[in-house]
């Protein structure tokens, strides 16, 4: 499911600036806009008495699904795929009046599995110097067939689909039920689903109503940043050792940074929480839909700021209740949940982890203190993820952070741990984060959230992998320091 997922996020997230740039563009020079402009809102006559055509019909008629398309087409095989997938959801688009998002999820990648197909029939057999001549009109043939295909054959599919999951949509507004989305998307969303959710399914099918009323409910059901915020605040009051320490920040990136990836642990230490989540993003939809309010555009990433930023004129009483009551909601359920959890007497392994929370490593007597951290740091040892001590020899050049999108928690963790690699003089190695569909298999090491891992080592074999349980500040960002003290002495510099 997390692969099925992120390949259908994958499609979209890159080009979610591009939303943005729509969504800015309706509020301002729609008829109805901050700054009306008949020429860009696409209403109106020209000077010659012809109909405006404007940006925002065209930028969702055409260049958004054509995106989604050569993203799509790209990430099944290269700029070959792309210029394939494109061509053929053309056909796809102009075969129906509604928006193609969903035709250029499935055709995009369709074609371009299509063409790599063929490519395989002739591969070794061209002559020389008919390889140019072989691959443009292969895929000049291939993309205009399947465009035909797409026009005659996909179109009405996917417009029927797109109807009737339209239609699904509204019935649970209209029957008031639509807030039960939450018992779905909020556990799918810790199990690093979240972009799957919001970017494979809701943002095409958000667009859509928003093209027809301005606004959509849909843009908020997994983006409201007040379920998490509510899991975060119950820790910072109710919650010991490390995981009350790190609530604090952990609640400023999760509200104002918009990286939701933060709190998943939180919530996966204590599985029950989802309770308190679910709870809050129920509340937030009803709010919603008491309200009737929403988003014109996606709010990517889910911050505060963007949400209000993405908000019409006439819904932000309703958006910022749906947030503040889901956050509230949230809290109340979650302290309820860790006092009931708490255990009698006094918490030595919190106390211990608190300790080295603030150290920032782990403490090399812990164990004596906690058996429960001594057991966990076995755990990490037999996994080959802990201080890597008995690492390989090989110097380290490439650390890769990979995540479920590739922007949020890892962006953060390779800027917290590049910062700690420079400090200790390496500043030859070279820290990036990546979406981890991207992982290939010729990095030195990998960092992913310990869900993740398994995933990354069947696509990266031959790197070293490193389970994080907190991108913001684990321990083993340390100990990789550590390790490039031991294996990339040639790299350092004088600042230990």
């Amino acid at each position: 499911m997390q692969k099925f997922g992120t390949f259908l996020s994958g499609m979209i997230m890159p080009n979610i600036a591009a939303f943005i740039a729509w969504g800015f563009i309706t509020a301002f020079f729609i008829e109805s806009g901050w700054t009306p402009v008949a020429g860009l809102g696409g209403f109106g006559t020209d000077s010659e008495g012809e109909p405006n055509v404007g940006l925002v019909g065209p930028m969702i008629r055409y260049m958004l699904p054509l995106l989604i398309a050569a993203q799509g087409g790209r990430m099944v095989y290269g700029v070959r795929g792309a210029v394939v997938a494109v061509v053929a959801t053309m056909g796809v688009i102009v075969s129906t009046d509604q928006p193609m998002f969903l035709g250029a999820l499935i055709m995009a990648p369709l074609a371009a599995w299509v063409m790599k197909q063929l490519d395989k029939l002739w591969d070794g057999k061209i002559k020389p110097g008919f390889e140019m001549l072989v691959n443009n009109f292969s895929a000049g043939i291939a993309s205009a067939a399947l465009a035909v295909v797409g026009f005659f054959a996909f179109g009405p599919v996917v417009e029927a689909l797109s109807t009737v999951l339209g239609n699904g949509v509204n019935w649970l507004v209209d029957h008031s039920v639509l807030p039960l989305a939450s018992i779905i998307i909020e556990p799918a969303k810790v199990l690093f689903l979240n972009n799957a959710i919001n970017h494979g399914v809701l943002t095409p099918l958000g667009v859509q109503q928003s093209a027809e009323t301005g606004k959509s409910i849909l843009f908020l059901l997994e983006a409201n940043p007040g379920p998490g915020l509510g899991v975060l605040l119950a820790y910072m009051l109710f919650g010991s050792g490390m995981a009350r320490s790190t609530a604090p920040a952990a609640a400023i990136i999760h509200f104002f940074g918009g990286i939701h990836e933060i709190y998943f642990p939180y919530v996966l230490m204590k599985p029950v929480l989802l309770l308190g989540a679910i709870a809050g993003g129920m509340v937030g939809i009803g709010t919603l839909a008491v309200f009737d309010a929403g988003l014109r555009a996606p709010a990517a990433p889910g911050s505060i700021i963007a949400v209000l930023a993405q908000t019409p004129g006439g819904s932000f009483i309703g958006v910022i209740l749906s947030v503040l009551l889901a956050a509230a909601t949230s809290f109340v359920v979650c302290s309820l949940l860790l006092k009931l959890s708490r255990k009698k007497g006094g918490d030595l392994a919190g106390a211990t982890a608190e300790m080295e929370a603030m150290k920032g490593k782990r403490s090399s007597v812990s164990g004596v203190l906690s058996p429960t951290e001594e057991a966990e740091e076995d755990q990490l040892e037999a996994a080959g993820v802990a201080h890597h001590h008995d690492a390989a020899a090989k110097p380290v050049q490439r650390i890769v952070f990979a995540c479920d999108a590739g922007m949020g928690s890892s962006a953060m963790g390779a800027s917290v741990l590049r910062n700690k690699i420079k400090k200790a003089g390496f500043a030859d190695v070279d820290v990036k984060n990546v979406a981890i569909a991207n992982l290939t298999d010729d990095v030195d090491l990998i960092v992913t959230h310990q869900d993740l891992t398994a995933r990354a080592r069947s696509m990266s074999p031959s790197a070293q992998h490193v389970s994080v349980d907190n991108f913001m500040n684990s321990p083993q960002y340390d100990a990789i320091v550590d390790q490039l003290k031991s294996t990339n002495t040639q790299g350092a510099g004088t600042t230990h």
